[in-house]
């Protein structure tokens, strides 16, 4: 089955670095679109940032855009998201899935903390 597991969340102090993990199985990743979103406290789903079977296309929400790069290791079967220069309204607990435009799979997610 399906298996979307996490890693590399945490409690950061603003401005620091993260990087996210996703290890897939499964499924065969290599033709998947991947994706990461995130819910702060009290709030909704939010999509974060999505990259192609490839790699060679990706996207970030506004809010995320040149402070977060998402890329992905098909011989791993892997997808990261790099989280720099966090601030406190980055905290959340951040999801792995597979697609893009249509979700098929998440994972149970990572909570990142940022907080001085």
């Amino acid at each position: 089955q399906v298996q979307l597991a996490e890693s590399g969340g945490g409690l950061v102090q603003p401005g620091e670095s993260l990087r996210l993990s996703c290890a897939a199985s499964g499924f065969t990743f290599s033709s998947y679109a991947m994706s990461w979103a995130r819910q702060a406290p009290g709030k909704g789903l939010e999509w974060v940032s999505g990259i192609v079977d490839d790699g060679k296309n990706t996207d970030y929400t506004d809010s995320v855009k040149g402070r977060f790069t998402i890329s992905r290791d098909n011989a791993k079967n892997t997808v990261y998201l790099q989280m720099n220069s966090l601030k406190a309204e980055d905290t959340a607990l951040y999801y792995c899935a597979s697609g893009w435009s249509h979700i098929t799979d998440w994972g149970q997610g990572t909570q990142v903390t940022v907080s001085s």
